[in-house]
């Protein structure tokens, strides 16, 4: 596997592989590789020749009270991790090579409509550093295809938006979310919690799937489910962030004709904010 910290070698290495007549997928990610991640790999190799996975934490996506200096970097796990996996290319930038001398003076991208609510909310700006980074990533490599993880929904909605306004010519690929035997899904952000919270986080997901069984029973008072699941959640001592049932192609409340659902949930515990969803159809 070639390691790459500068862009334009990045480029050359791509261009090579390109000319050999091979195919190109990107996975990015922030790393901390978990399962989740590895995931996206074996999908990527099973469909395309040669894979580039970087590896940047994103200062952009971060905001000014959240986890930029303690997010779990692993490195040398990492390396190993996609070697094992036969990833042909990491790409390791500084955030100078990513953004220049200033932060302060980023062209940005924006995918007004998606990003207004949820994590959009909860987190102001964080969706315009995840389009803002991604778009640069898809610039410097030029990928055929680009692989995320579906337990962030909400992203890969924005992701999935940004390449059709900007008619990128990149198939986005969603993988499903990985989760541990007790349904709590994979997360970096699972580091910070004890062996206590991690059993608590795990209701996050059993209310998710007890809501999305009442809905495809026919239950449509989404507004009742919802307070009905935050409670849940509260005495499983998990703080809700939002609980909300959603048209999963639009995020928007659902309608008489919507079929296909999703139901969007964060919580807090400990020092830690989760995010998970669950999307199913209802005839």
């Amino acid at each position: 596997m070639q390691t790459e910290k500068k862009i334009k070698d990045l480029r050359q290495v791509v261009k090579a592989a390109r000319s050999q007549g091979k195919s190109i997928a990107l996975i990015p990610t922030m790393g901390n590789l978990h399962e989740g991640h590895l995931q996206l790999i074996k999908q990527a190799r099973d469909r395309y020749d040669f894979l580039v996975c970087s590896i940047f934490v994103n200062p952009l996506q971060f905001g000014a009270n959240e986890d930029l200096g303690a997010y779990p970097r692993t490195l040398e796990a990492d390396r190993e991790s996609l070697e094992i996996e036969n990833c042909d290319c990491l790409f390791l930038p500084s955030i100078e090579e990513i953004y220049g001398d200033s932060l302060e003076l980023q062209t940005s991208i924006k995918v007004p409509g998606l990003t207004e609510k949820f994590c959009g909310s909860s987190r102001p700006g964080h969706f315009d550093g995840v389009a803002t980074v991604v778009t640069k990533l898809f610039n410097m490599v030029q990928p055929d295809a680009a692989f995320f993880g579906l337990k962030d929904y909400q992203q890969f909605l924005v992701i999935r938006k940004l390449t059709q306004d900007l008619a990128l010519d990149i198939t986005i690929h969603g993988i499903e979310t990985h989760r541990e035997e007790s349904g709590l899904a994979m997360s970096s952000r699972n580091n910070y919690l004890s062996e206590e919270q991690r059993q608590q986080a795990a209701n996050l997901y059993s209310c998710l799937k007890d809501c999305a069984e009442k809905i495809a029973a026919g239950n449509s008072d989404f507004e009742q489910l919802e307070k009905a699941a935050k409670k849940a959640l509260q005495k499983a001592s998990l703080k809700p962030d939002y609980f909300q049932v959603c048209d999963a192609d639009t995020l928007q409340p659902p309608s008489p004709v919507t079929s296909h659902f999703a139901i969007l949930a964060a919580v807090y515990i400990g020092k830690s904010r989760l995010i998970d969803n669950i999307r199913f159809e209802r005839s």
